[in-house]
Formats: C-alpha cells, sequence, structure tokens
C-alpha cells in the first residue's frame, strides 16, 4: 500500500540519519571522561617511529624490459609508512606486492607514500607532493584511524576522500584502485571503554561512507579490513598499529580482492563484489 511504503521510507531514512550521527550521539554526554581517557592514552602508549629502509622495491624476479612487471603504489596513514615494523620490507606496501607478486608470477615494483598522523585532508598536502606521476597497475589508499580520532565528520570525510581518489586516479591512472576499510577502533586493545567503543561507532560509520563511496566511483574497490586483532601477535608493542603478522594478514586480504576485481588488460569492466 503506497501509505505503508512511505511509512517505510521515511523511517528507514530517519534511521539511516541516526546511524549516521551515533557516534556524535554516543559521544555527547561521555565527553569529560573520553578526552581525560585521549590524554591518558596518547601520554601511555609508546610512539613507534616509522619503517626503516626503502620506501620502494621490487619483488619477484626482475625482467629483461624495465616495462615489464605490475606496479603498485600506496598512500596512506601510519601502516603505510611503516609505524609498528622495524623496515618497509615487513610493511603492507611491500608484503602486497609479495603476495600479488605470487599470485599473479609476475614481478611488483612498489613504493609506499605514507605519513604517521596524517588525515586524508592533510594528505592532499603532504602526500601528494610524494606520489609520482605516471601509470600504476595497482593503487592502495588507506586512512581512516586519524579522522576517527579527530570526528571527523562522515560528509567531510566522504568528500575529503572523493577529491584524494579523484587527483590520485588522475595522476596515478591505476587500472585498479584498493580503497581498503576502515580498522576496526572497536577492538583496539590499547584503548580503553567507553573510549573504544565510541571510536570503534566512529570508524564504522567513516567506513561505511567509504564503501559507499567506493561503489559511486568507477575502477575503485572497497575492501572490508577483516582482522582478528585478538588474535596472538597482529598487533605491534603498541597495541594500535598492526605488526608484519598483522600486515601480512592483511596484505592477503587486499590481494585476494585485487585478483577478483583485476579488469582485463584491454577495457572491460570491474567486478565489485569482495
Amino acid at each position: 500500500m503506497p501509505g505503508h511504503s512511505s511509512a517505510g521510507q521515511r523511517w528507514r531514512g530517519g534511521w539511516l540519519t541516526v546511524r549516521r550521527w551515533l557516534p556524535e550521539l554516543a559521544a555527547l554526554p561521555l565527553l569529560p571522561l573520553l578526552a581525560a581517557q585521549g590524554r591518558r592514552v596518547r601520554r601511555i602508549t609508546p610512539r613507534l617511529p616509522e619503517a626503516a629502509g626503502p620506501d620502494r622495491g621490487l619483488c619477484g624476479p626482475e625482467r629483461r624490459h624495465a616495462g615489464d612487471g605490475l606496479r603498485l603504489l600506496a598512500v596512506g596513514e601510519s601502516p603505510v609508512a611503516g609505524v609498528g615494523v622495524d623496515t618497509h620490507e615487513q610493511a603492507i606496501t611491500a608484503l602486497l606486492a609479495a603476495a600479488i607478486s605470487a599470485q599473479r608470477q609476475q614481478p611488483v615494483r612498489w613504493q609506499a607514500c605514507g605519513r604517521n598522523g596524517v588525515t586524508v585532508a592533510d594528505a592532499q598536502s603532504q602526500l601528494l607532493p610524494l606520489v609520482p606521476a605516471g601509470q600504476v597497475d595497482l593503487l592502495l589508499v588507506a586512512f581512516g584511524v586519524n579522522d576517527s580520532t579527530s570526528f571527523r565528520s562522515s560528509g567531510r570525510w566522504q568528500a575529503d576522500l572523493a577529491l584524494l581518489l579523484a587527483t590520485l586516479q588522475e595522476r596515478c591512472r591505476p587500472r585498479l584502485t584498493l580503497l581498503s576499510g576502515v580498522p576496526p577502533m572497536g577492538h583496539f586493545p590499547s584503548l580503553p571503554q567507553p573510549l573504544r567503543w565510541v571510536l570503534g561507532l566512529k570508524a564504522a560509520a567513516l567506513d561505511r561512507a567509504a564503501a559507499s563511496l567506493a561503489a559511486a566511483t568507477p575502477g575503485v574497490v572497497h575492501v572490508p579490513m577483516r582482522l582478528d586483532i585478538s588474535a596472538t601477535g597482529l598487533m605491534a608493542s603498541d597495541n594500535y598499529h598492526p605488526s608484519a603478522a598483522g600486515c601480512a594478514v592483511w596484505a592477503t586480504q587486499l590481494a585476494l580482492a585485487a585478483e577478483k576485481n583485476w579488469p582485463p588488460v584491454q577495457g572491460g569492466g570491474i567486478n565489485r563484489s569482495v
């Protein structure tokens, strides 16, 4: 019946609005406690450095011609910068390159453009100057934790992310872009309750906005981060960043999504399902 359909649409629209603003609604009455917990977490959490060693390399056998093989570029926050591991060879970009090289039996040249503490808006000025012009086969974009802790609104986050993706696609012309899901902050062991719960809500809201943007952007695939943070050894010593083992699990998930969604060399569309 038309009346029931209209009422259902209004209810759904109202629920989507509430869900979008749920983190802010949950945080409002807890602001003094959350602020105190946030200050304490920043004070007691170890400050790990960015990874040492070259931020670019080659996985798999070298080919005779320089143009042979695949090119991978990663742009993102602290995990792309290698915080939580010793060298970039143990970080997400190199491990993703190794996984793709093994899957496709091709060499993969990789480069990581990351910086600790950046938001998506910061990336425009701090990371884009580091991004080389020229076509890549695979682009990985990984943000969300700093935008969650900054309580960036879902709308502002999505707009910032859309601008960054458009700029990167124009500069790098990737065959496929993987937009990594926002890490599940509701499971971060370094965060006390209720701060963990509220940041988990915020991270989930930003992740939904990222998935919606990817679904509407040609050539972009959203890959949820399904990392069992409770598993032993997957987090670094600060219990806030992924360890080398955690990056390896994450890289496997991303590589599977890339293989499933890889477009044909000559034309064709991209299957968005993950």
